[in-house]
């Protein structure tokens, strides 16, 4: 099945030929299949896997598909120093540099903060964020000194129970935003990658102890995500793909549907919305653009509601973090200035210092969210529809507000 994905991306079998990859975590799951696509794309791989069982047997798979000499796997555990030296300089020798890293493995234990030990947080530390530190440290050197390179973090997002895994999957995004600044210039790509919501042996057994928590079985809780759901295949093919596209996506958090969407552009794609009032907009536009605003975020504080727990409890946290302050008091705001502006004071509305440059780009981010995790091509170019018309209204609403104090 991942042949065939990759082939419909239309990039060729040499796209990635002469280059090394490793893969931490590659011996199942999204791993497995990642190094898969790797090697169909040409690529030489180490798979690094701490379990010398599964990592000899995803060896012979691949070998046998591929051929010995381009497949190599190293027993590898990513938190200790000395294994992951020690690695470096057997995937050096054995193919003479190493152009990719991908941070793929991970453990992921779940439960209440204060309920959980702190050697299960130690124990998550020391795989997602310790690991690929030290993964940084020894293989960043070579790749700087041949000036070429693409070092890989993989992140998640999560919610209540999820804090011993998701605080350090987190953190491996601003390791990644970090090597980028720390990289700028230069010929090696860092950026983040998530998965989406994918049906690993890892997620099944994570997702059965948090769904009782959520008042639903296993069965429900993937039928309730189903629109989100990627294949395993499907999500490995993506980390491989966004490899071969690592100068265009340096520097950002993707999914793996996005990096398969870029690959592949429609033709079909129809032209956005202009934005509303960019030119000749009167203060009485002012009132029905506050209008439009406050009735468009109603409506989705109202929808978010609706969502599951462990859905709405991302979506609010997102929207704080991106629109600057909390869904309940942008809304309070948006009727404060709404009455001012119904009595005609707009000095006073303008007083009120919102900002709408905030929400405006939470719009800009929620449409690259939609581009990573809708997989229907019409659905999405739907969804950027009404994004880019909600953003419309924002930035119309300010530059009402903006002409008319310049014009006093």
């Amino acid at each position: 099945m991942i042949e065939a994905i990759l082939e419909e991306t239309g990039l060729t079998r040499q796209a990635l030929a002469g280059k090394t990859a490793i893969v931490t975590g590659s011996g199942g799951g999204i791993g497995y299949q990642a190094a898969h696509a790797l090697l169909w794309l040409g690529a030489n791989l180490v798979i690094a896997e701490i379990n010398p069982h599964i990592g000899e047997q995803a060896e012979r798979s691949l070998a046998a598909k591929f051929g010995a000499d381009q497949v190599a796997f190293i027993q590898t555990d990513v938190g200790d120093e000395g294994s992951v030296t020690r690695m470096a300089q057997q995937a050096n020798q054995r193919f003479g540099k190493v152009d990719i890293v991908i941070n793929n493995a991970t453990i992921a234990p779940l439960g209440l903060v204060k309920d959980l030990p702190i050697e299960v947080w130690d124990a998550s530390y020391r795989v997602n964020l310790r690991g690929p530190v030290l993964m940084a440290r020894a293989f960043l050197p070579d790749m700087l000194e041949r000036d070429a390179g693409v070092f890989v973090c993989v992140s998640s997002t999560g919610t209540a129970y999820m804090g011993a895994y998701e605080t350090f999957k987190a953190a491996q995004v601003h390791l990644a935003n970090t090597l980028d600044a720390e990289l700028e210039g230069t010929g090696v790509s860092a950026f983040t990658i998530g998965p989406g919501l994918v049906p690993t042996e890892t997620a099944t057994q994570a997702i059965a102890d948090l769904a009782p928590q959520m008042g639903m079985n296993v069965d429900e809780f993937f039928e309730m995500n189903a629109a989100a759901m990627l294949s395993v295949e499907a999500a490995g093919a993506g980390f491989a793909v966004a490899v071969v596209l690592a100068d265009q996506f340096r520097g950002q958090e993707i999914s793996s549907t996005q990096a398969l969407r870029a690959i592949q552009p429609s033709s079909q794609e129809q032209p956005l919305p202009e934005t509303f009032g960019s030119s000749g907009a009167t203060q009485t536009d002012a009132l029905e653009m506050c209008r439009a605003v406050l009735k468009t975020l109603k409506e989705q504080s109202t929808g978010w509601k609706e969502r599951s727990l462990f859905e709405r409890q991302w979506v609010i946290r997102d929207f704080k973090k991106n629109a600057g302050m909390p869904v309940e008091q942008w809304l309070e705001k948006l009727r404060q200035m709404l009455s001012l502006l119904e009595q005609g004071n707009l000095v006073g509305a303008r007083a009120l210092n919102l900002p709408l440059e905030r929400l405006s780009g939470y719009y800009v981010h929620l449409a690259e969210l939609a581009k990573g995790y809708e997989k229907d091509r019409q659905k999405l170019e739907q969804n950027l529809r009404h994004i880019h018309t909600w953003k419309a209204e924002v930035d119309a609403l300010y530059q009402v507000l903006e002409k008319e104090q310049s014009d006093e």
